[in-house]
């Protein structure tokens, strides 16, 4: 490869690099920044500044010049991408297009990507739930996957950590799969979400409706002044980028923290091809990158190496940082990278009308909604499929179809009839990481950047239909406890990946010959390099997953820290 080391070894010196700069590498960078350890973060898409770049944040629904819908020609040219429910007129400049960065289905797989500073923490839904050690005890328990290294009281100080910053809107619950965690004042339920979860409260003693917790300041701290933030507006157009930094992004919080200490080096358009590895001292020593633009690459060095290139192109990475101590990639010695892939299923919904609170309305934008925790399979298994799932429920107040011409249809748009109350429920359901679901690099096909394509081998099982026929049953049956009517269920049949929760391929593990990770998101076999994005995850859980990936980098950052110091 030439055109390396252009400008010195010394001058490409760091103290950490980081590899992405999403929801945890933005993490890792502030925290090291925040520590005074010079860091290079590593961004393979374009710089996208807070507030200087969210083009369309502050547009009225007219000045699209669709409307904020998709032509055909886009449609027909992102036949993947434009499944996903935030790809819009508004916000496609966000997302990775079909045709940027290919690779290939050996089944269905619908990957969904931003490549930009900031990553998907511009896109995500931002949804906040803890762990707890139902979840971090299930492979032990129901005989799937690995034990995970870790419990709840290992990363309970870091959740803390890591939502007192973030900012986290929510209740204090008290419920026991779902731990409680440091909030600011939650959103409310409207009338008919407080009705369907008192009737659901007078019949099960395991089940609960909840708001959603979430990462919007809904009462700024000083720590989030500190940052430039201000409270959410209940816009929700959150995908746009946020003008007030009301909901957490890299780009409104983390990325802009880290640099105001001096200590980081942001570098976008560079695509990192591998990581070195050094015989001699049995470590990594840096990576080779490659500049999108000029398709120059250069290697950059330092002691200690984040890979946060979120789960599948951290899977890439790895795979594709071969040596001759490492012929299957970086760490690989048990052969298990890329493998014990797994994502969460939301093909499920479940939707519904409710004839009462004829007198009461919902209007505004709450950027959430209402949340059912995990309540199969906790104590004990009940059903004839491992784990569970959770759902999310909303409720809002439908108007009468405009009917007429003229005058007439001029005064039904402008005086609406109200209609009945919709209800609606999706399933965000627990998949268990297997062998076969896998992600590989092919033999002969590469990339622009020379690097080989990805292939994505994924599929549900018949453990996700079972549990997709219990969603439809038990949240039916729930719906019609409460009065709720026409009651119907949908299955999308959408394929894995539009969850946009792909985990796992890097697991943690407490043994070398079954996992990847130690208890510290260190590589076993090489321990200067930490995974801490979603290529982590041992098993899935039925929670969003990006606080876990926050609290999970801050405390890998601190061990780091704590072993650079110790070894001088």
């Amino acid at each position: 490869m030439g055109n390396l080391n252009l400008k010195g070894v010394k001058e490409n010196t760091y103290d950490a690099i980081v590899i992405g700069s999403g929801i945890s590498g933005g993490w890792a960078a502030k925290e090291f920044s925040e520590k005074g350890y010079k860091t290079l973060v590593l961004e393979r898409g374009p710089d996208v500044k807070h507030l200087k770049d969210y083009p369309t944040t502050n547009m009225m629904p007219w000045e699209f010049e669709h409307r904020g819908q998709l032509t055909t020609d886009i449609i027909d040219a992102n036949p993947v991408v434009s499944k996903c429910y935030a790809f819009r007129e508004d916000a496609m400049h966000f997302f990775v297009k079909d045709n940027d960065h290919p690779y290939v289905q050996d089944k269905p797989f619908d990957w969904i990507r931003g490549y930009q500073v900031g990553g998907k923490s511009l896109l995500w839904a931002r949804q906040t739930q803890r762990w707890s050690d139902y979840d971090f005890e299930g492979p032990a328990r129901d005989g799937f996957a690995v034990d995970w290294p870790i419990r709840y009281k290992d990363i309970a100080p870091w959740y803390s950590y890591v939502e007192k910053f973030a900012g986290i809107s929510g209740n204090k619950d008290g419920i026991a799969t779902l731990p409680d965690g440091e909030f600011l004042p939650p959103m409310e339920l409207n009338c008919v979400e407080q009705y369907f979860k008192e009737k659901v409260a007078s019949r099960y003693n395991d089940r609960h409706i909840i708001i959603g917790r979430a990462a919007h300041i809904t009462a700024p701290q000083q720590i989030h002044l500190d940052q430039g933030r201000a409270q959410c507006q209940n816009r929700n157009l959150c995908q746009r980028g946020c003008p007030f930094g009301g909901y957490f992004s890299s780009n409104s919080s983390t990325i802009p923290w880290a640099l105001k200490t001096g200590n980081m080096t942001l570098q976008p358009n560079s695509v990192v091809e591998s990581i070195i590895y050094d015989e001699k001292s049995n470590k990594a020593s840096g990576v080779r990158v490659i500049d999108t633009v000029t398709k120059k690459a250069t290697e950059y060095f330092a002691s200690v190496i984040f890979v946060n290139a979120a789960a599948l192109n951290t899977n890439l990475i790895l795979l594709n940082s071969t040596s001759s101590r490492f012929p299957n990639g970086l760490g690989n010695d048990n052969g298990l990278l890329g493998k014990y892939v797994a994502f969460h299923n939301y093909r499920g919904r479940v939707n519904a009308e409710y004839d009462g609170f004829k007198d009461k309305n919902s209007e505004g934008r709450r950027p959430n909604g209402g949340y059912i925790p995990r309540f199969r399979n906790v104590l004990k298994q009940e059903t004839g499929f491992l784990r569970g799932y959770a759902a999310g429920f909303g409720a809002w107040r439908s108007n009468q179809p405009a009917n007429g011409w003229g005058n007439e249809l001029k005064s039904a748009l402008l005086n609406p009839e109200p209609g009945p109350w919709q209800v609606n429920s999706h399933i965000m359901g627990e998949t268990i990481p297997k062998e076969a679901n896998r992600v590989s690099l092919d033999t002969s096909k590469k990339d622009e950047w020379g690097i080989p394509l990805m292939h994505i081998d994924m599929a549900y099982d018949n453990n996700d239909e079972d549990m997709l026929k219990d969603y439809f049953e038990q949240v039916s049956e729930m719906f019609a406890d409460a009065g709720f009517t026409n009651i119907k269920t949908q299955d999308s049949k959408q394929a894995p990946g539009l969850d946009i929760h792909e985990m796992g391929g890097v697991r943690m593990g407490r043994d070398p010959k079954t996992s990847l990770l130690n208890e510290w998101n260190q590589l076993h076999q090489c321990k200067n390099v930490y995974v801490t994005d979603g290529a982590c995850m041992t098993s899935t859980s039925t929670q969003n997953p990006s606080l876990t990936y926050m609290a999970l980098t801050a405390r890998a950052v601190d061990h780091a820290v704590r072993t650079m110091k110790k070894e001088g």
